[in-house]
């Protein structure tokens, strides 16, 4: 029988123990056969985020959310490194905002005027100020 061996950066461990019960952690596991100690291929995001990532106005593990008033619901998501979102309750990462954003609703909406940054700033927000670069 094979031999699992998980090995954790001690960030990692660290984020784990000082997470609050609403914190969502997401820990990535990949088979490989280099050795812990390798250092890891640097990852390019990729689709509709990707641009406001490499110009800096977006970066992995910002957390998105937002709040519908009137329909009493909000949502919550997390930037991966990659360039997708992964919103709080479904298991897989959502390739641009408004399928995140579908997902949260049930309705086809604007991801990127519904989603704001930590900030308050919009997707779309974003998205004029790297046009106007």
């Amino acid at each position: 029988m094979a031999t699992l061996s998980i090995h954790f950066d001690p960030a990692v461990l660290a984020r784990l123990t000082s997470a609050s019960g609403d914190d969502t952690i997401h820990v990535t596991l990949a088979l490989g056969g280099s050795s812990p100690d390798a250092p890891a291929a640097p990852v390019v995001p990729h689709g509709p985020l990707a641009a406001l990532m490499q110009a800096g106005l977006l970066a992995a593990d910002t957390v998105l959310t937002f709040h519908q008033r009137r329909a009493n619901r909000s949502g919550r998501a997390v930037v991966t490194a990659d360039g997708r979102l992964i919103v709080d309750g479904h298991s897989s990462p959502f390739s641009s905002p408004s399928k995140a954003a579908e997902a949260v609703t049930g309705n086809i909406i604007n991801g990127w005027t519904l989603w704001h940054t930590p900030d308050g700033t919009t997707l779309d927000q974003l998205r004029q100020q790297l046009d106007a670069q």
